[in-house]
């Protein structure tokens, strides 16, 4: 998990050409001028609205309150998955930060986004994700039981499967959710983007250190499996479907079972461009 850092968008803003993103306050003010407008065009959602936004004094309340609803039953109920998150973002204020640059990501990355509020509430990409992170300080602080927990409910729940040791970056995008899956000693850098049924997992014949390393900027298109300790390099994308077997080069294109190098060189990150086309390549129907 990275270090605390201002939650100023850092993570995305170090690729990105655009204006100045938007600060945690700014988006939260956005988050509740957006639920209010919700309300007053669907009165059928108001008590979900003021449960989920309208109540709370700030976003990391909000947050903590909504993921709990989401994976809670009657062994573990919402009271106490949301004081857990309270206590865990409270010790390491950078899990929330992190959170706040992952909604920019989706709000700037994918065009369904209409607004922060869409994918807050119903994106569980971003809530498997978020609940990741205080798994990943679970297991840090030796609480293994726990973020095993954690990481079966997220399972069960959004069918998103992220082992509480893997390391994850800021800015992540990860599309859809379902079938994702995360081993135990993959890292993933900043301002990745992934899509559904994405595989980060190693041979099964190797012990140790045996996931991929996936770096800033990368694209991992739908259906992309990543196997072994390899390192797909920086501002790389791998295409649909693909099976990646070795390192892929920084700002490389890779495609194919096994894949292939089909383009590179570009100055692009195409984590940020989201475009899954690969070059005009030849193919046998």
């Amino acid at each position: 998990m990275p270090g605390d850092r201002s939650i100023a968008i850092e993570g995305i803003a170090k690729h990105s050409k655009q204006i100045a993103l938007p600060t945690a306050g700014e988006i939260w003010a956005a988050l509740r001028g957006e639920a209010a407008q919700v309300v007053a065009e669907d009165e059928m959602l108001r008590s979900f609205m003021d449960f989920a936004v309208l109540s709370h004094d700030d976003f990391a309340s909000a947050l903590a309150a909504l993921l709990a609803w989401k994976i809670a039953d009657d062994r573990m109920p919402h009271e106490r998955l949301e004081t857990l998150h309270r206590s865990v973002a409270a010790d390491e204020p950078a899990i929330v930060a992190a959170a706040v640059v992952d909604l920019v990501a989706i709000r700037t990355r994918d065009p369904a986004a209409a607004s922060y509020l869409i994918p807050f509430l119903y994106y569980k990409g971003f809530h498997a994700l978020q609940w990741h992170r205080v798994g990943h300080w679970l297991w840090r602080n030796r609480r293994r039981h726990s973020a095993h927990f954690l990481q079966s409910r997220v399972s069960e729940s959004f069918a998103v499967d992220i082992h509480p040791a893997a390391q994850i970056g800021r800015g992540i995008f990860i599309d859809h959710g379902t079938g994702v899956v995360i081993g135990e000693t993959a890292v993933v850098g900043d301002d990745v983007s992934m899509l559904h049924e994405v595989t980060l997992g190693g041979t099964g014949k190797q012990h140790g250190d045996r996931h991929p390393k996936v770096r800033d900027g990368v694209l991992l298109a739908a259906g992309a499996k990543i196997l072994g300790n390899i390192e797909i390099g920086r501002s790389s994308k791998v295409g649909a479907g693909s099976v990646v077997l070795r390192d892929v080069p920084p700002r490389t294109t890779v495609a194919g079972v096994p894949a292939r190098i089909v383009g590179g060189g570009r100055d692009a990150v195409p984590a940020l461009e989201m475009d899954q086309s690969l070059p005009e390549l030849d193919y046998c129907i």
